[in-house]
C-alpha cells in the first residue's frame, strides 16, 4: 500500500513527536505550514517535506491525503475549518477547540463539506485503553465502586512563554492535562450525572484542579496538576480492580485483579497506531471516526466547559 501523505500545520514539539514516529511507518509528510518560516523549513528538511508560508498552498495539493493540525489550541478552529472547506480530511490535535461551541462548528462543517474530521487523542486508539474498556464492559471487576486517576506533569517549570502557561493560547492544566482523564472516564462510563470541580488559578490559567465526575453508584476522582509528576489509575469494583501503573505517557500495561487471580495486559499507547487508524478510515471513505464520534468530542468538551465555569476560568479572548 502506498504511503499516506500528510500536510502538517504547525512545526512545534507535538509535530516533531508525531513526525518522528509516523515517518518510520507507512506515512510521509509532503508539506508543512507554519507562521515561522524558519521553523517550517527546518522541520521540512528533517522529514523530507516542503515548507510553505501560505496555508492554502501547503494544504491544497493533489498529493495531500490528510491534514494534521498541531498548533496552539486557539488556532485549531480556524485551520480545521479552512482545511475542510478546501475538501481535505482533518486530524486535529486535542483539544480540537477551547469550548463546545467551537467543537460544534467543526463537526457541523465536516458534515456540510462531507469531509473527515477527527480529534487527535491517542488514548482513544490505544489497545491498552480499549482493553480496560472491554474488561469493564464484560463485568470482570463487577459493579464499579470507585475510580481514581492522578495525572500531573511539571508544566509550571516550562519557559514562561510556553503556550501551556499562556492565557492567550488557552494554557493551563485542564485543556492540556485534564482532558486525558476526563476523556478516559467518558470512554468508560459516558456522561456523568454531576460534575464537581475546584481549581487553583494563577496568572490567568489553571495550574491544577480536582474534578469529580459523579455517576450512579460511584465517583471518578481526578487529580490534575502542572506542579509535579504523577500518573496512575485505579478502577475498583465489587469483584476486583483494574490498575494502570502508568496512566498516560506511553501506557503499556493494565493489571486486572479479581477472584480468578491476576491478568496483565501488555500493549502500547503511541502515535502511529492513531495515525494508522485515521488513515485507514479516510481511505475507507468514512467522514466520522468510529474511535471518536463527533458526539464524544463534544460531550468531553462540555465537561471541561463546566469545569471552567465552576472555577471561574475565562480566557482573555473570551472577555
Amino acid at each position: 500500500m502506498e504511503k499516506f501523505r500528510w500536510a502538517y500545520i504547525g512545526s512545534g514539539g507535538i509535530a516533531h513527536s508525531t513526525a518522528r514516529e509516523i515517518t518510520r511507518g507507512n506515512h510521509e509528510i509532503v508539506s508543512v505550514y507554519s507562521r515561522n518560516m524558519q521553523k517550517a523549513e527546518s522541520f521540512a528538511q528533517k522529514y523530507g517535506a516542503k515548507a510553505f508560508a501560505d496555508f492554502e498552498e501547503a494544504v491544497c495539493r493533489e498529493d495531500v491525503d490528510g491534514v494534521y493540525i498541531a498548533t496552539p489550541h486557539t488556532s485549531h478552529l480556524e485551520y480545521s475549518l479552512r482545511a475542510m472547506r478546501a475538501g481535505k480530511a482533518v486530524l486535529c490535535e486535542k483539544p480540537v477547540g477551547v469550548s463546545v461551541s467551537e467543537v460544534v462548528q467543526m463537526t457541523d462543517t465536516a458534515k456540510e463539506t462531507d469531509t473527515y474530521f477527527c480529534e487527535a487523542m491517542w488514548t482513544w486508539f490505544s489497545d491498552v485503553a480499549l482493553t480496560v474498556r472491554k474488561w469493564v464492559a464484560e463485568g470482570r471487576i463487577g459493579e464499579i465502586k470507585d475510580v481514581t486517576i492522578n495525572y500531573s506533569f511539571p508544566g509550571i517549570f516550562m519557559p514562561k512563554t510556553s503556550r501551556v502557561l499562556t492565557p492567550e493560547t488557552a494554557g493551563g492544566s485542564l485543556l492540556d492535562v485534564g482532558i486525558y482523564p476526563i476523556t478516559y472516564c467518558y470512554n468508560l462510563f459516558g456522561v456523568p450525572e454531576r460534575i464537581e470541580c475546584r481549581g487553583i488559578l494563577r496568572k490567568g490559567i489553571d495550574i491544577g484542579e480536582r474534578v469529580i465526575l459523579c455517576y450512579k453508584g460511584f465517583k471518578c476522582k481526578l487529580n490534575i496538576s502542572l506542579l509535579c509528576v504523577k500518573e496512575n489509575c485505579t478502577i475498583k469494583g465489587t469483584k476486583g480492580k483494574i490498575t494502570l501503573p502508568v496512566f498516560f505517557h506511553m501506557a503499556s500495561r493494565a493489571i486486572l485483579s479479581n477472584g480468578d487471580g491476576k491478568e496483565i495486559y501488555k500493549g502500547k499507547t503511541d502515535y502511529i497506531t492513531q495515525f494508522d487508524a485515521v488513515a485507514n478510515e479516510i481511505r475507507q471513505g468514512r467522514k466520522e471516526s468510529a474511535y471518536i464520534p463527533f458526539e464524544a468530542t463534544a460531550e468531553c468538551m462540555k465537561i471541561m466547559d463546566e469545569c471552567r465555569r465552576q472555577m471561574g476560568l475565562v480566557y482573555p479572548f473570551e472577555k
